[in-house]
């Protein structure tokens, strides 16, 4: 019997047809996840749509959600057990989950946060700390660690998290895997319990920025655009001074790779200190009110001081009564009762900060521009140590998150291989609402991040760390830039070396396609097309090329199936609704 209600089959009231749940609770001597769930879960996605409606876009996909969104007949935990035991199951699954699930992903289970989902470090006490895989003896970041560790062990392609104060971008970092903060704002919080919420920005892991990038646009629903670069590149240069590796192992990886694909011409550098004091005024008065006359204190530092102010003041506002009844860890009890009592005027004071911190971004990147920050000032501390708790760690840490968490902009964590045996990262902030473009910059300069990463850190070996396929990416990457050139024959000749590398790729044929056109070989982009269309049934870009192909060839009928086709796949598309009534002449 206790076998069988361990794997009992649970119908979700997730309004979804035949979305089931199977759960078994795991013991906490199994370290074989190393430690990253605390359930284990199956949340099925509904049946596929019938032909010709395209598939799920996440179809294929599995996930896992860090222990502070709602699932049906759950006990959301918190990271602490009297949470869970002083709390009933909660009634309706979170939104964000239920989007995931409908787009065509699987969950298959809950993962361990910091306690009370506060700090950075990823450590807990109550469900033993989950083992950061790429560094098994230090910590793998907070406060979402299991759900970092899970996607660096492969265990999920993707995991949800909550950004705080950095609970995604921290342990991405420290675990070497992407990770995604979104706008806040951007994505609804609903069913997510909150720690602060004028901070708290719906975040995701993954390993690889193609899965990122196709989260994103299921969670913040984005119509079809055309890709965009980005048109500047902007280095704060006072930013990495706080870092305590070389600097020179992250900024010049990001300088080779955007000069590579963009051009020197984007590169600029900027001292936010300078930006931040002409832009944002209102941290003049604030800084007199925390500081003496005499002391100069950092920008960074007093943002850092806002961004502690109002978690713990917003942090005791949702939990304040809850919190009096039980023992919680005597760090974030102290930091969050010794906090000072914030009058209405204070708080006025710090959410103009806020917003005029937003628009001083918004005003240096205006829709085209990428900021590059450290994620981390360094590698991951050894577990146990003291310097976690040290003053210097965690000024010169939340100097650096506090940038995106202050303005509410979107950032993602990108990793950069290793550094002394330990992960490191770099990050890239866009102004807010500028996820899509964010997301499509980790795309275009992934791979060429990763191969400069390589030389960077050891110049006589890289070469030969690259795999076949970060090779074909790079013959890709350059393919694009000869066609942004009009070097058709160019393109033609790279993409068909990143063929030859990488056969299975969609993207690349699709991109032959349409030089091909240029060149006026419309049967070989036919060609090209239909090879992407076997390997990627959802590329509307291959389903727009081969009917342009066709329609040249005079081939009216199957231009109209291609062209109605991606509109099927993109409802919104003008070009193919425009093509499909333009043929209708020629039946």
């Amino acid at each position: 019997m206790a076998s069988q209600a361990a794997n009992l089959w649970v119908l979700l009231g997730l309004g979804l047809a035949g979305i089931l749940m199977i759960t078994k609770k795991l013991q906490k001597t199994v370290r074989e996840d190393f430690g990253a769930f605390i359930d284990k879960l199956l949340l099925l996605p509904p049946p596929q749509p019938a032909p010709p409606k395209a598939p799920h876009p996440l179809t294929g996909l599995t996930f896992a959600l860090s222990d502070l969104f709602d699932i049906t007949g759950y006990v959301t935990g918190f990271g602490h057990p009297d949470w869970v035991r002083t709390h009933e199951a909660a009634s309706s699954t979170c939104p964000v989950v239920s989007t995931l699930v409908e787009g065509g992903a699987t969950c298959v289970g809950k993962t361990v946060v910091d306690e009370l989902a506060f700090s950075i470090s990823g450590e807990n006490k109550h469900y033993d700390s989950p083992t950061n895989p790429a560094a098994p003896a230090r910590i793998p970041g907070g406060a979402c660690s299991g759900a970092a560790v899970a996607v660096a062990t492969k265990a999920v392609d993707f995991a949800l998290g909550i950004d705080t104060v950095g609970g995604v971008r921290v342990p991405a970092g420290y675990c070497g895997v992407l990770g995604f903060k979104s706008s806040h704002g951007a994505i609804s919080n609903t069913g997510i319990i909150p720690v602060s919420s004028s901070l708290d920005s719906v975040g995701w892991f993954a390993h690889d920025p193609s899965t990122l990038r196709r989260v994103g646009h299921v969670l913040l629903q984005l119509p079809f655009a055309t890709q965009r670069n980005p048109r500047q590149i902007i280095l704060a240069d006072d930013c990495f001074q706080l870092l305590k590796i070389p600097v020179d192992r992250i900024t010049q990886v990001v300088i080779k790779s955007a000069e590579k694909l963009f051009g020197r011409q984007l590169l600029k550098h900027q001292n936010l200190e300078n930006h931040f004091e002409t832009k944002v005024p209102s941290l003049k008065e604030f800084a007199r009110t925390k500081a003496d006359a005499n002391t100069k204190v950092p920008t960074l530092r007093l943002l850092a001081n806002v961004m502690q102010l109002l978690q713990r003041h917003e942090f005791l506002h949702n939990h304040g009564d809850w919190i009096n009844t039980v023992t919680i860890d005597p760090v974030i009890s102290s930091q969050v009762r010794e906090n000072p009592e914030l009058t209405s005027e204070e708080i006025e004071n710090l959410n103009l900060i806020r917003n005029e911190t937003r628009v001083a971004i918004g005003l240096l990147l205006k829709d085209d521009g990428i900021l590059v920050v450290p994620t981390m000032p360094s590698v991951p501390p050894k577990l146990g140590s003291k310097e976690i708790t040290s003053e210097d760690y965690q000024n010169r840490a939340s100097s650096l998150l506090s940038i995106a968490s202050i303005s509410g902009c979107c950032q993602v964590t990108v990793p950069l291989g290793h550094h002394e045996k330990c992960p490191v990262s770099v990050s890239f902030i866009a102004r807010h609402g500028g996820d899509r473009f964010l997301l499509d910059t980790v795309q275009t300069m992934y791979a060429s991040l990763q191969e400069n990463s390589s030389i960077v850190a050891d110049p006589k070996s890289s070469k030969k760390t690259i795999t076949q396929e970060e090779s074909a990416e790079i013959a890709k990457e350059k393919g694009n830039q000869a066609f942004k050139e009009k070097q058709w024959q160019k393109a033609i000749g790279l993409y068909s070396e990143a063929i030859k590398l990488s056969d299975k790729n969609a993207t690349y044929y699709n991109n032959r396609a349409a030089a091909y056109l240029e060149v006026g070989g419309f049967l070989q982009a036919e060609e090209d097309c239909t090879k992407a269309i076997t390997l990627d049934k959802k590329n509307v870009k291959a389903y727009l090329r081969r009917g342009t192909a066709r329609e040249i060839k005079g081939d009216y009928k199957g231009a109209i199936e291609d062209f109605r086709y991606a509109l099927v796949l993109e409802p919104n598309n003008k070009r193919a609704a425009l093509s499909a009534e333009r043929l209708k002449l020629f039946q």
